[in-house]
């Protein structure tokens, strides 16, 4: 008792408010988290499971909304964090750990910014082009698969996954919506009123017409494959080992894609839309605050849609390279499966998870408060939080890839997809702009007859595959 009132008399000010709020959190806490399991968890549970498909919709939708600002702004940081080590410099490093929340600080300083109007600019046109741009990015994201589906304990089969909405024409989906973000380009290059902005629009326009022909095409014969337009049916026929990836099958439709998606996404070297060195930023030259934000976060939001994008055609979606399953069986053992039951979950488990955090907390905190005996309580009471929620973390996201399938495809699906950012960072580090004839020529010459070669040599394979 004497310790205890000699560490509150030695407390600042900033220390008696912390530690009683600490305190009431970790015992206040969990008991209120039993009562309202207890109390409202049945109900609930019972109102969410009898309206599945709306909440399904709207977990999907709050999803692709919340999803698509955090992973702008990571990419931005990947950009200036990578481009900086490629150069020799150390990059963000003030702003958050390694400069991790400039990106979040460059954007918000972006939309604080004043919003003006040229005054010959059409202004209805001028205001609505970047929503266009914006939304057209992320209503694309409704039909990429994340992670596998359940499966059906009566028929075998998987069902569902971690996708929008899986239709049976996504791609056709994809890139219907996917291209309509020229419209928003064209329309903010016009109405801008700005001889460089009218040059920026009229690129874009001329660069999607002449790349999405050979982009589509690059996929007609993986089409032909796999025999759906299905993104999660395309994935699911990439289980098991890398060997199943259609990147080995179509080789050259792979490369095809990956250039003229680089095309399309606006990526250098065919950054030709924006081009500072001839035309100032193209489309977005009059713009500023809140639009100029739209199409900021549009283009980087882009960039990781068609990284998903070839993860999920070329390089087996959510599937990781090799088949743990099979490597289990071979030698006599089968995965975990955590099963989650929420009738199952009686007061026991609620009172060992409300009780844990105080019980840990207290374990990782001792040793600090002992270690040093000037160091107040409530600062080893914080160091023990902290190390508790790390513990935590890692033990539950261990046991959550063991026996959820979904949550390790989604891992997998992300590890892929910005490896590929990472590639377009790098690109844009190494190469320089091409020029606007060499890339409309480029496009016409040698992607397109590519495509068709692709095209060609894959449906003869199939004729003589099936004819032995």
């Amino acid at each position: 008792m004497t310790t205890l009132s000699r560490s509150w008399g030695n407390m600042t000010t900033l220390g008696k408010v912390v530690v009683p709020l600490l305190l009431l959190v970790l015992v206040g806490g969990p008991i209120l988290t039993i009562a309202v399991g207890l109390w409202v968890g049945p109900w609930l549970l019972g109102v969410l499971s009898s309206n599945m498909g709306i909440v399904r919709f709207v977990v999907a939708i709050t999803g692709v909304l919340l999803f698509s600002i955090p992973a702008a702004f990571i990419i931005i940081y990947m950009e200036l964090k990578v481009i900086a080590q490629m150069n020799l410099r150390v990059g963000p490093d003030r702003v958050g750990p390694a400069g991790a929340a400039h990106s979040v600080v460059a954007g918000l300083k972006v939309l604080t910014k004043e919003d003006f109007t040229p005054k010959s600019a059409d202004v209805i046109v001028f205001t609505w082009a970047p929503v266009i741009v914006f939304l057209t990015a992320v209503m694309t994201f409704l039909v990429i698969p994340f992670g596998p589906g359940f499966i059906d304990p009566v028929t075998g089969e998987r069902v569902g996954g971690l996708v929008g909405q899986d239709m049976n024409i996504g791609l056709l989906y994809m890139f219907a919506v996917g291209g309509m973000t020229v419209v928003g380009l064209l329309l903010a290059g016009w109405s801008s009123f700005n001889k460089y902005s009218l040059l920026g629009g009229l690129r874009s326009a001329a660069q999607v017409v002449s790349y999405e022909i050979p982009l589509t095409l690059s996929v007609v014969g993986l089409i032909l494959l796999a025999g759906t337009m299905s993104l999660q049916g395309i994935a699911n026929q990439q289980e098991g080992w890398f060997t199943n990836w259609f990147v080995f099958r179509q080789p050259l439709g792979a490369l095809i894609f990956f250039i003229a998606a680089t095309a399309e996404a606006n990526r250098t070297p065919f950054d030709l839309t924006e081009a500072d060195s001839e035309i100032v930023a193209g489309f977005a030259t009059e713009y500023s605050g809140m639009r100029f934000g739209f199409l900021f976060f549009a283009e980087y939001v882009n960039v990781f849609i068609v990284s998903a994008l070839i993860t999920t055609l070329f390089f087996g979606a959510w599937n990781a390279p090799i088949d743990i399953n099979a490597i289990l069986a071979l030698v006599g053992l089968t995965p975990p499966v955590i099963a989650l039951d929420p009738g199952s979950l009686g007061i026991g488990l609620l009172v060992l998870i409300g009780l844990a955090p105080v019980v840990l907390t207290a374990l990782f905190a001792l040793p600090f408060y002992l270690a040093k005996s000037s160091r107040p309580a409530w600062k080893a009471l914080l160091i023990g939080f902290v190390l508790f929620n790390l513990f935590a973390m890692g033990i539950l996201t261990l046991l959550a890839y063991i026996g959820w399938g979904w949550f390790a495809g989604l891992i997998w699906f992300f590890i892929k997809s910005f490896a590929f950012v990472f590639v377009f960072v790098w690109m844009r580090g190494t190469f320089p702009r091409v020029r606007i004839d060499h890339l409309m020529g480029f496009a016409w010459k040698w992607l397109l007859p590519a495509a068709l070669l692709n095209l060609f040599l894959t449906a003869t394979a199939i004729v003589v595959v099936k004819s032995l």
